[in-house]
């Protein structure tokens, strides 16, 4: 059953209730649309950015891509063989890092709240906004519209009253569309989406509660807590909260960071040696690429795995001074891999985080949302 959204009012009902405005805004197919804007020749073609050999991972697809099945983290050679026609383009993380401080610019002139999850999406927190605008969903329009003039990108948003809720109503119109979830609706919609759409239930979380019984958000929110914890352990929390549209987060703005990473969520779970080592070093590659950004020097990494029974694994090294180059900080997180092979189970999600930072680095903190990494 696919839910229908509340259309656009007036915002009062919020205010009168001391609820929090919050928007979530995602670009869609963000690094294949950078890709077709900049090339011509690519538009209205299915593109995937990432490397196109035996080893290569799809970063990002366009929409003309995914319509043939081909997702973010899929292997390249799986994604060409759904889509024979498919165009892969390197990835251009400067043209990307770019376009993103343009939306993030924009983000400002309305509120200082900006949470940002990775370089294509953000958390607004617009209670109070800048311009006096008052309602979330005239600030959200007026953002969508601001980006597609200057960037000649699209951006959907979702308008909520919580992180959780918000983010999924960006999804719902995706692409290029707008949802507005109101207060006393938000149980309601949630319990009428599948669990896949869940943020942190990927394809083998949602196989292993059809098993349960559990395929829709009323499916969820029908089992009590302790149910819930005999069968997911300390996910359970989460779990309970999402089933019923709660989420006390707020959104938050200029913390110091204490790490820099990311994490993937895989879209098949692997465990051979190789296939976990090419995971890995697809992951190095782009937080490097972040470290670097930002000219971070820390001294601790840590490799983060979670196995398809939700169960977490996490490794870490310190080194008695900062990782000198990328050579070394590879070199660290394979060897932490290859300690804990060969694995108990499967794995659906691989992390990669430096911590121990310097403080002289002038390293702000970049808010995520569990870490999501720019890659998805």
């Amino acid at each position: 059953m696919t839910p229908t959204a509340p259309s656009p009012t007036s915002d009062d009902d919020e205010a009168a209730l001391g609820l929090r405005k919050i928007i979530h805004v995602d670009m869609d197919a963000f690094f294949a649309s950078v890709e077709q804007r900049d090339n011509p020749e690519l538009r209205g073609k299915p593109v995937a950015v990432g490397g196109s050999s035996g080893r290569g991972v799809v970063a990002a697809a366009s929409y003309e891509a995914r319509r043939f099945g081909v997702r973010s983290a899929m292997p390249s050679v799986t994604a060409k063989r759904l889509c024979p026609d498919l165009i892969f383009c390197k990835a251009r993380f400067d043209a990307y890092t770019e376009v993103s401080q343009q939306i993030r610019a924009i983000f400002l002139e309305f509120t200082p709240h900006v949470e940002p999850l990775s370089l294509d999406e953000a958390y607004l927190d617009v209670t109070e906004d800048l311009r006096g605008i008052g309602s979330a969903t005239r600030i959200a329009e007026l953002i969508r519209q601001r980006i597609r003039e200057e960037t000649q990108l699209t951006a959907s948003a979702g308008v909520s009253y919580n992180k959780f809720l918000a983010k999924l109503a960006s999804d719902q119109n995706k692409p290029d569309g707008l949802c507005v979830i109101r207060p006393g609706q938000g149980a309601a919609f949630v319990q009428s989406l599948p669990v896949r759409r869940f943020h942190g239930i990927g394809p083998r979380g949602a196989e292993k509660m059809a098993k349960l019984g559990i395929e829709t958000g009323a499916d969820l929110a029908a089992k009590d807590i302790a149910w819930l914890r005999s069968h997911f352990g300390s996910f359970a929390d989460y779990l309970y909260r999402a089933a019923r549209g709660i989420d006390l987060r707020p959104v938050r703005a200029n913390r110091i960071r204490k790490s820099i990473g990311g994490e993937r969520t895989f879209f098949e779970d692997i465990s051979s040696g190789q296939a976990l080592r090419e995971a890995l070093d697809n992951i190095i590659d782009i937080v490097w690429e972040r470290i670097a950004e930002k000219d971070a020097r820390g001294r601790t990494v840590t490799l983060k795995m979670k196995y398809t029974d939700f169960q977490l694994s996490t490794r870490a090294r310190s080194l008695p001074r900062p990782v000198k180059d990328k050579v070394e900080f590879a070199k660290v997180a394979r060897a932490l891999l290859d300690e804990q092979l060969p694995l108990p189970l499967p794995i659906r999600l691989m992390g990669l985080t430096l911590s121990s930072l310097e403080r002289d680095a002038g390293v702000e903190e970049r808010p995520r949302d569990e870490a999501q990494l720019s890659l998805l």
